[in-house]
C-alpha cells in the first residue's frame, strides 16, 4: 500500500480472498484498535465483532461478495461504515467513523420520543385534572386517578392508598391495570409493620418519592422487588396527596422502563398530588357545608396547644374571635383578650417558636383583641383542612377547649382520631345538631332588617354608580353629590352597612369562630 493509500482519511484494509490480511493503512489501524502489525492474521482476529457480523460473511463465499453497510462494534464503542470492493484474488475494506452521526439521530429519535410520551401525559394528566374538579366523593377522586393512570399504556398500573386516620397504616382504595404479582407484593407490604413501602414514606415526609430501577433498590422490600422481576416492573412513583399541612393519602404508579420518570414527569405528578389532595379537603368541605346536620365535636386542648399555653402565660381568658389560614402552614388568628394585659402579647410571644407575629388591634382595661400569627400544625388548621369548622375556641389557665363541626358522616371518627393522635387534643364530646339552611331570599330579609333605611339608599346608590368597580366609575364626591350629603357622611354610611354585610355573610358561613362579632 503506497503513501498516499496510508495517509488516507478513511481507513482501508488489503484483505484476500480467503479472509487473510495483507495491508492496513494508519486510519484503519486506529478505527478498529490494532497495535500490532497484523499482516496474515485472519479477519476475523483483526476486526473486532459487531452485532451482526455482516463483514465476516462477505469473505465467507469463494469470492468476495461485495457490500456496503454501517453497524456497531461493543468492544470498540464505535458505529462504523463499512464498505467491502472486490478486487482480484480479495477485497478491499473501507472504514468511516460514523458513531457521532449515530448517536445525534439517536438523541434526536429519544429526543421525538420524549416529547411525544410528554404530550400523551400531559393529556392523560389534563383529563385527571379536570375529572377531579367535579368529583363529588373521596371514592370517586380514587377510581378517576387509577383509571386514568392505570388504564393507559404509560404504566403498568396504579393504586390509591388513603391514610387511615388516627394511625399510618394506608388503606387501599382503588387500583387499575395489569397489576400482576407486584400490586399484591405492594399490599402486603403495606400491611406488614416490619418493612416501608415508597408509598409509606411519601405518606409520611409529603414529598414525591421515585425508585427507578425498582429491582435494584433496597429501600424497596424485597418481596416487591422479586415481584416487580417476574412482571416486568422496573420504576415506581408514589405522589402523596397533599393540602396544607395534611397528607390524605398516595398514588402509587408503577412503569415497566427503568427510567420512566422525568424530571418533567415528576413535576407534573407533584401537582396532580395537590389538586387531587385539594379536592379531598373541598368534598369534605362540600359535605359540611350541604348538609342539614352537622356533628359537633368537642376537645380539650392541653398545654401543648399555642394558643393554651399562651394564656398561661398572659393568666388570662383568649376567645379565638376567627382565623385565616395563609401559607399550608401558617394561620392567622384572631383573639380577644379577657382580664389581662394585652401589651404583655408581645412580650410573652417571642420565647414562641411557633408564633411568628402579633399585632394589637384594640387594647382597652379589661383586655382588647389582637393579631397572632401561628406557624406550624396546629388543631385549628387542621380541622379546617380535614373538612371541618371551628365554631368556638376557648384559652384560659393553661386549657383549651375547642368545638367543631364535622360532617355527620364516616369522616367523623376518623378525623376525631387524627386530630387526638397527632396533637394535644383529648376527644371530650360529640353531638348531632340540626342546622337551619338559610334561603337566598331569608338571607336578603335578614339584610333588610339589619340596614338602616338610609343605609340601604347609600349603598344601593354607590353600587349601581360602579362606586365598587375598578376602576371606579364613581368617586366618592360624585355618588355623595347625587345623594346631597356630604363625603363624610357617605363614606360612614358605607362603611357601617359594609361591616353589617361582612357580618352576616362571615357568621352565616363559618360561624362563631371566624370573624363575626
Amino acid at each position: 500500500m503506497d503513501d498516499r493509500l496510508q495517509r488516507a482519511p478513511i481507513g482501508m484494509l488489503d484483505v484476500s480472498a480467503d479472509g487473510t490480511v495483507s495491508d492496513i493503512n494508519e486510519t484503519g489501524r486506529t478505527l478498529i484498535g490494532v497495535t500490532t502489525d497484523p499482516t496474515g492474521a485472519t479477519l476475523d482476529d483483526v476486526v473486532p465483532r459487531s452485532v451482526d457480523d455482516t463483514l465476516l460473511t462477505a469473505f465467507e463465499g469463494a469470492s468476495v461478495t461485495e457490500a456496503e453497510f454501517e453497524e456497531y462494534y461493543p468492544d470498540l464503542d464505535r458505529w462504523l461504515a463499512v464498505s467491502v470492493v472486490g478486487i482480484d484474488g480479495g477485497g478491499i475494506v473501507y472504514l468511516r467513523d460514523v458513531t457521532a452521526r449515530r448517536r445525534e439521530k439517536r438523541s434526536l429519535e429519544q429526543l421525538r420520543q420524549e416529547r411525544k410520551r410528554t404530550g400523551l401525559i400531559d393529556d392523560v394528566l389534563s383529563d385527571i385534572l379536570a375529572a377531579l374538579v367535579d368529583a363529588t366523593s373521596r371514592e370517586e377522586i380514587a377510581e378517576t386517578i387509577c383509571r386514568g393512570l392505570g388504564e393507559t399504556e404509560l404504566y403498568e398500573f396504579a393504586w390509591v392508598g388513603e391514610r387511615d386516620m388516627g394511625r399510618d397504616e394506608l388503606v387501599v382504595r382503588a387500583v387499575a391495570g395489569e397489576t400482576g404479582k407486584t400490586f399484591e407484593a405492594v399490599r402486603d407490604a403495606v400491611d406488614d409493620g416490619t418493612v416501608t413501602t415508597p408509598e409509606e414514606r411519601a405518606v409520611e415526609n409529603g414529598r414525591l418519592r421515585d425508585v427507578q430501577p425498582l429491582t435494584a433498590s433496597v429501600s424497596v422490600p424485597e418481596s416487591v422487588r422479586t415481584a416487580g422481576f417476574a412482571d416486568g416492573v422496573q420504576s415506581a412513583l408514589a405522589i402523596p396527596l397533599v393540602y396544607g399541612p395534611n397528607v390524605h393519602g398516595v398514588v402509587g404508579v408503577y412503569a415497566d422502563g427503568t427510567e420512566t420518570f422525568s424530571d418533567r414527569e415528576r413535576a407534573s405528578f407533584e401537582t396532580l398530588g395537590e389538586v387531587a389532595g385539594f379536592a379531598i379537603t373541598a368534598v369534605r368541605n362540600r359535605n359540611l357545608l350541604l348538609s342539614d346536620r352537622v356533628a359537633e365535636i368537642t376537645f380539650e386542648l392541653g398545654e401543648g396547644s399555642v394558643l393554651t399555653g399562651l394564656s398561661r402565660s398572659l393568666d388570662a381568658t383568649l376567645q379565638l374571635e376567627g382565623m385565616v389560614p395563609q401559607d399550608d402552614d401558617t394561620l392567622l388568628c384572631f383573639v380577644s383578650v379577657e382580664d389581662g394585659d394585652v401589651e404583655r402579647i408581645e412580650h410573652e410571644a417571642a420565647d414562641v417558636e411557633a408564633i411568628a407575629k402579633t399585632r394589637i388591634i384594640d387594647d382597652s382595661e379589661s383586655g382588647g383583641t389582637v393579631g397572632i400569627t401561628v406557624r406550624g400544625g396546629t388543631p385549628l388548621l387542621a380541622v379546617a383542612a380535614l373538612g371541618g369548622t371551628v365554631r368556638r375556641a376557648t384559652f384560659e389557665g393553661g386549657t383549651g377547649r375547642l368545638v367543631a363541626d364535622l360532617p355527620p358522616d364516616g369522616d367523623v371518627r376518623r378525623i376525631v382520631e387524627t386530630i387526638s393522635h397527632e396533637y394535644d387534643a383529648e376527644f371530650v364530646a360529640k353531638e348531632e345538631r340540626e342546622r337551619s339552611v338559610t334561603t337566598a331570599r331569608e338571607f336578603r330579609d335578614e339584610l333588610d332588617d339589619r340596614l338602616t333605611e338610609r343605609q340601604q339608599t347609600v349603598l344601593r346608590t354607590a353600587y349601581l354608580a360602579d362606586y365598587f368597580e375598578s376602576p371606579r366609575g364613581s368617586t366618592a364626591e360624585e355618588v355623595a353629590a347625587s345623594l346631597d350629603i356630604t363625603g363624610s357622611t357617605l363614606l360612614h354610611h358605607l362603611r357601617a352597612s359594609q361591616r353589617k354585610l361582612l357580618d352576616a355573610y362571615l357568621a352565616e358561613r363559618t360561624g362563631a369562630a371566624s370573624g363575626s362579632k
